[in-house]
């Protein structure tokens, strides 16, 4: 069975999930998510029994309310996202743009759930005053709400009770963090911010971000980060500080979608880094099959 996503999210890391999972701590209290998102990771270890307690967070304040809905009423959502959804047929593109507006006037979660569900590539785009401003995607309905309510419920049963719920500046979540837990972070990818031509709600400052990671590594805390990554010879991201001493890891994403378009036969890498810490809980060389060394850090592990 298919791991459930209530919340489509481009960029998403469910289908890269199990790779991902294998360089987890055999024991830990926590799994922590200060860039949550999808929760992908989250619901994956849920599923997988590889954590019992679990904390969200994002910045986003409307998706973090959604995923309160989601986890500990999810017959409201449920009901309420098969009404919107019916609410569309034989006026869709009209019909998707009022509920967006609605949406930007109230910040209403069940509003958000079908715009992130009908919008184009589930790509989550703001203006600068903070409104949503994703276009529909004509080609098809959304997420059907059958589907849709039994994704909700699989994961209301994954985390009810087990799920501590934030919307506050990842550094609050970092900060609660113990050499019991486990981080696992996947923040904005450069370029996403206000530089890349759109927003993301909670663009991160390069340089904080990093005097954050040596403060996670000062207090021996372990945690992974996905942070860049490649297509053929063209690679993503500004490079993380080698004394930071982290391990890098390159996971195969599949097939270039852009690359595909453009006839062209490239494999997309994505990149996690391994801290300190974590490296020092796990058995590197048993799970890739391969000797690995910090100094490693630029090098390519498929």
């Amino acid at each position: 069975m298919k791991l459930p996503h209530p919340i489509p999210y481009q960029g998403s890391k469910r289908n890269l999930a199990d790779q991902i999972l294998r360089f987890f701590p055999a024991d830990f209290d926590r799994l922590i998510e200060p860039f949550a998102g999808s929760a992908a990771m989250t619901i994956a270890s849920a599923y997988y029994f590889k954590a019992s307690h679990f904390v969200i967070n994002d910045i986003n304040e409307p998706l973090v309310q959604l995923w309160e809905t989601i986890i500990n009423n999810p017959k409201s959502i449920i009901k309420s996202y098969l009404d919107i959804w019916h609410g569309q047929h034989g006026n869709e593109e009209e019909y998707y743009y009022e509920i967006r507006k609605k949406f930007n006037e109230t910040k209403r979660p069940e509003y958000l759930l079908f715009l992130l569900a009908k919008c184009v590539k589930a790509a989550v785009r703001y203006n600068s005053q903070g409104d949503f401003n994703q276009s529909p995607d004509k080609r098809r309905l959304g997420r059907n709400p059958q589907m849709m309510r039994d994704d909700i419920l699989r994961v209301s049963s994954l985390l009810k009770g087990k799920t501590e719920i934030y919307s506050t500046d990842y550094n609050n979540i970092l900060y609660i963090a113990t050499t019991d837990d486990l981080i696992y972070m996947d923040p904005p990818y450069q370029g996403t911010g206000l530089n890349g031509g759109f927003n993301y709600s909670g663009n991160i400052d390069f340089e904080n971000f990093i005097i954050s990671l040596f403060g996670l590594n000062k207090k021996n805390i372990a945690y992974i980060l996905s942070f860049d990554g490649r297509t053929g010879d063209k690679t993503f991201g500004v490079p993380l500080p080698d004394n930071l001493n982290l391990t890098k890891i390159e996971i195969n994403a599949g097939r270039s979608s852009q690359a595909t378009l453009l006839n062209r036969n490239e494999i997309t890498y994505e990149a996690i880094y391994l801290s300190p810490a974590l490296v020092a809980k796990i058995d590197l060389q048993q799970i890739t099959g391969k000797q690995i060394y910090q100094t490693d850090l630029f090098a390519n592990h498929e």
